[in-house]
């Protein structure tokens, strides 16, 4: 708890993972574009900061939690960001899920200026955050792992050491992708069960209990769209750009994704319209759109 803690980023996932961090007692500054959120972290003790600048002078641990890999580069890499304000010796923990190249570049210019560096994306859903149960995945030496540990463990409950810098932000491409395809193939077969007039908790039953049980059935689905939920934990618009870095990245490699391609596809048609801002889960509405039948409900709890 000696670091001093400046968070940059305080969204969906931003914001419950810093509340932790207040609340179990870290020295922490707080910003965000938008002052309420950090006014909310002021509200467990916190310092909310109006500047990029200000967060960061005298901090010894940054963390950034932002959308798009444009928006990291901006806050880290520009001519105010991140990197012309950070102390010597300071270790800057990029928690978004961005480019890998990105990822790399950022890397290079903290060790350009002697700062530590880890990417260090996070797993499971906005409830986890909220709870304290987040999942890491990590890119970082010994030295900079042993400095955010204690952050992470204040913030979640499982921690993953991927590789060196570079490793955290490969390994959240290649799971969102495999999760986000997932999806897809759940909406698509609950549509299809729903059109062959089979009951809804009987379909989760059954594939819960064989081969076929995901965690996108089960439980993002059961609680969020199936309840008749779709507000956004992680939206449509993300989840595309999500998928969208994958398939980058299979290009970069000359790999092809052949059955990802087509869920991408899907995310990309689901996003030109109203379902852009909602939950991912909401693909089954557009599957079922599609189908002709009612989106089906799970009975309340």
């Amino acid at each position: 708890m000696s670091e001093v803690i400046a968070f940059i980023g305080l969204g969906a996932m931003g914001l419950p993972m810093a509340s932790n961090l207040a609340r179990k007692g870290f020295s922490l500054r707080a910003y965000d574009i938008d002052p309420a959120k950090a006014a909310k972290l002021a509200a467990l003790g916190a310092v909310a900061v109006d500047s990029i600048a200000q967060a960061v002078a005298g901090a010894t641990l940054v963390v950034t939690m932002l959308p798009a890999t444009a928006h990291v580069e901006s806050v880290v890499l520009g001519p105010d960001g991140v990197l012309a304000h950070i102390e010597a010796g300071a270790v800057l923990m990029d928690m978004s899920t961005i480019d890998a190249k990105a990822t790399d570049k950022l890397a290079v210019a903290c060790a350009e200026r002697g700062n530590g560096f880890t990417d260090c994306p996070v797993g499971r859903l906005v409830s986890h955050a909220e709870r304290g149960e987040s999942l890491f995945m990590v890119g970082a030496d010994d030295a900079v792992f042993a400095r955010v540990e204690p952050l992470l463990n204040a913030m979640g409950t499982a921690i993953h050491r991927c590789g060196p810098p570079g490793s955290g932000s490969r390994m959240k491409l290649i799971n969102n992708f495999m999760l986000l395809s997932t999806a897809q193939i759940v909406a698509e077969s609950v549509a299809l069960g729903t059109k062959l007039g089979l009951d809804i908790e009987i379909m989760k039953a059954v594939t819960g209990a064989t081969t076929a049980n995901n965690g996108q059935f089960q439980i993002a689905f059961a609680t969020k769209v199936l309840t008749g939920d779709t507000a956004p934990g992680f939206t449509i618009d993300l989840a595309f750009k999500d998928m969208s870095l994958a398939m980058n990245a299979a290009a970069d490699q000359r790999i092809g994704l052949p059955v990802g391609a087509a869920a991408h596809a899907v995310f990309g048609a689901a996003r030109a319209g109203a379902l852009a801002g909602k939950d991912y889960s909401a693909l089954l509405e557009h599957a079922c759109d599609l189908a002709g039948v009612q989106t089906p409900r799970l009975p309340a709890t």
